[in-house]
């Protein structure tokens, strides 16, 4: 499909009918992630094809590039060729990458589709020496960046997703890098860190394009809260213009008793899904 088909003066956002439309503009919705595979399993927190299928509907059009700069075992270049977009991944664990493309080989669809292993604060080299002279300008963005160092921290005495996986001997932390922002011990360098990397993709995003950055608060070991969604929104507005926020709610985690019998320690079953437009020519 033509994906400038025009309204007055503005080109069309998506190719949804009015009803599709309105459903898709509620504010918070449950999306329970499939099963995984056993290499997928690999990945601790791999984010939802249908996550990513929800929103690529409504922020681009068929025919469309979509970037995804942290882009783990691939869920948005397979809900992308499903879709009939064009996609591109940068991931920086070689194994999460080679699970994402022999995924994306094996999913039904169109489009061309590459997932570019290495750092992304290193966009602009890795898709040159991807693309050439001939780097697409990307209509959207959609991404979930580490939730800081969540993945370091200890889960208490619970039997914890954390502790199965390692019972399993499956990977706990996204890599052992150095330069893996999911490693970052200060949360401030965090929080510049993906500012950096979205500052970096902004060079390649249309005028208007639209981004997607999914993120979760979190109680950090000490206790203290770290807002890393509101902190990451407030931190992306000075270049980016905020829009709005969809809450992307789990119904079928397990719950864990913390806290009991003394103190407060809620069971997080949200994301906040942050978007935001890119305003610059």
């Amino acid at each position: 499909m033509n994906s400038m088909v025009l309204l007055g003066s503005r080109p069309r956002l998506n190719d949804l009918d009015g009803r599709e439309w309105v459903k898709s503009t509620k504010s918070w919705f449950v999306v329970n992630p499939r099963s995984r595979s056993k290499t997928q399993m690999k990945h601790p927190a791999k984010f939802p094809e249908g996550l990513v299928t929800r929103f690529v509907r409504y922020f681009s059009r068929e025919g469309a590039w979509v970037i995804d700069p942290f882009a783990g075992v691939g869920s948005t270049m397979v809900a992308c060729k499903t879709l009939g977009r064009n996609s591109v991944g940068i991931e920086l664990n070689p194994d999460y990458a080679a699970t994402g493309l022999a995924d994306t080989n094996q999913t039904a669809g169109s489009g061309e589709h590459h997932i570019i292993i290495g750092d992304s604060i290193q966009m602009a080299s890795l898709l040159q020496r991807e693309f050439g002279n001939s780097i697409p300008q990307f209509d959207y963005l959609i991404t979930s960046p580490p939730y800081w160092d969540m993945l370091h921290k200890s889960r208490g005495g619970n039997e914890s997703v954390h502790k199965v996986r390692r019972k399993r001997g499956l990977d706990l932390i996204y890599s052992e890098t150095a330069s893996d922002i999911g490693n970052i011990t200060c949360y401030d360098d965090y929080i510049e860190a993906v500012a950096r990397v979205l500052g970096c993709a902004q060079h390649f995003l249309k005028p208007g394009g639209y981004v997607t950055l999914v993120a979760q608060n979190m109680l950090d070991s000490n206790g203290v809260m770290r807002p890393i969604a509101w902190d990451l929104a407030r931190r992306l507005s000075i270049s980016y213009r905020l829009r709005q926020e969809q809450i992307w709610c789990q119904d079928n985690k397990r719950l864990g008793c913390w806290g009991y019998p003394t103190t407060y320690v809620s069971n997080v079953h949200h994301h906040y899904c942050l978007i935001l437009q890119n305003n610059h020519a």
